[in-house]
C-alpha cells in the first residue's frame, strides 16, 4: 500500500513558475513508477510526465514537454513537477499516481492516487 499527498499548489500569473511535490509513505516506494496526471472542471484526466522506478527515465505529454521537469528522491520518497512557463490552460488538479511498471502513459495503468492540488494560472 501506497498514500500519496500532493502539495504545492496554488494561483499563479501567466509566465510564472510552480513546484509541485508528492509525498510518499511506504517502504517500497522505489518499486513504483510514478506520474503526474492532471484534469481540468469537465474533461478528461490527461498525462502530464512519469519518471522510472530509478529516476532514469522519462516521459512527457505534448503539452508539458520543453516546460515541466518531473523528479524523484527515493530516499526521501518524492515525487517532484517543476513547472515552467505556465499558460492558462495549465489550470486543473493535479495528481500524483504510482503504477507497479515504469513510464506508463495511461491512466488505468496506475494503482496509487493521491487527493490531487489545485493549480490556477490567471492570464
Amino acid at each position: 500500500q501506497v498514500q500519496l499527498v500532493e502539495s504545492g499548489g496554488g494561483l499563479v500569473q501567466a509566465g510564472g513558475s510552480l513546484r509541485l511535490s508528492c509525498a510518499a509513505s511506504g517502504r517500497t516506494f522505489g518499486l513504483y513508477g510514478m506520474a503526474w496526471f492532471r484534469q481540468a472542471p469537465g474533461k478528461e484526466r490527461d498525462f502530464v510526465a512519469t519518471i522510472s522506478w530509478n529516476g532514469g527515465s522519462t516521459r512527457y505529454g505534448d503539452s508539458s514537454k520543453g516546460r515541466f521537469t518531473i523528479s524523484r528522491d527515493n530516499a526521501k520518497n518524492t515525487v517532484s513537477l517543476q513547472m515552467n512557463s505556465l499558460k492558462p490552460e495549465d489550470t486543473a488538479v493535479y495528481y500524483c499516481a504510482a503504477a507497479l511498471g515504469n513510464l506508463r502513459l495511461r491512466a488505468a495503468d496506475y494503482i496509487y492516487w493521491g487527493q490531487g492540488t489545485q493549480v490556477t494560472v490567471s492570464s
